[in-house]
This record gives structure tokens, sequence and C-alpha cells, in this order.
């Protein structure tokens, strides 16, 4: 199960999902998390008061993070959560080292008794 992860530190979950110029992308086996890969993007927050919907910004980190099945963040804006569900990314809200944030992705997204792995259609295997 991919899953992408806000990290300022490379080491915890420590950065918010707008202030994010990097995502890690890990893959999820059920205890075991493989690093796949840093994707570096343009930050969405503009630090504008207003926070209008910034679409370029939105997309690009969208596109991205296709092929995850969350975002593991220590803080994301409402409309933004909305947006990344409407695409199939759930946003999870974690903090603290990144082992124990993919956990909690995996277990929140499926329950957490198929060990990560999925059918070919990409769902979770325990899923019914």
């Amino acid at each position: 199960m991919l899953i992408a992860v806000t990290s300022k530190s490379g080491n915890e979950v420590d950065q918010h999902f707008g202030h994010a110029e990097r995502f890690l992308i890990y893959d999820y086996d059920g205890g075991n998390p493989e690093p796949l890969q840093e994707v570096k993007v343009e930050k969405y927050c503009s630090f504008d008061s207003d926070h209008p919907f910034r679409h370029r910004q939105f997309d690009a980190i969208v596109m991205a993070l296709k092929d995850c099945h969350a975002v593991v963040t220590v803080m994301i804006g409402e409309l933004p959560k909305q947006e990344l569900q409407k695409v199939g990314i759930t946003p999870i809200v974690s903090s603290g080292p990144i082992s124990a944030a993919l956990k909690k992705a995996h277990d929140q997204l499926c329950g957490g008794d198929c060990g990560g792995v999925q059918r070919r259609d990409g769902s979770c295997r325990m899923r019914q």
C-alpha cells in the first residue's frame, strides 16, 4: 500500500500539508515500511489570509501522489482534505515517527488485518 508522508526531518511526520515541498512515498507492507521515493512539489500554502484554493499547485501535488492511497500529515486544511478525498487519497492527520504513522494510516484504511497485502484492484484483501 503506497502512502505519502509530509516530513521535514525525514524521520518524523512533522509538516503541514500546505507547507510541504516534498512528499516521502512509502510502500507499507504490514510492519516493514519501505521508502520508495521523494517527490518534490511546489508548496500549496501561499500564506494568504484569505486562503484561496490554488488549483495549479494542488493538481500538481495530486499528480505526484496519484498512486498513493493516503497522505499522512501533521495538519491539512478542510478544502485540500475534501479535494484529496474526491480523487481517492485519504488524508490522515498524525505526528511522530514515520513508521508509527504509516501503521496508523494503514490500519485506518483497512482495519490492519491484511498485513498491507492488496488485491489486484488495489483494495485491502481483508475488506469485503
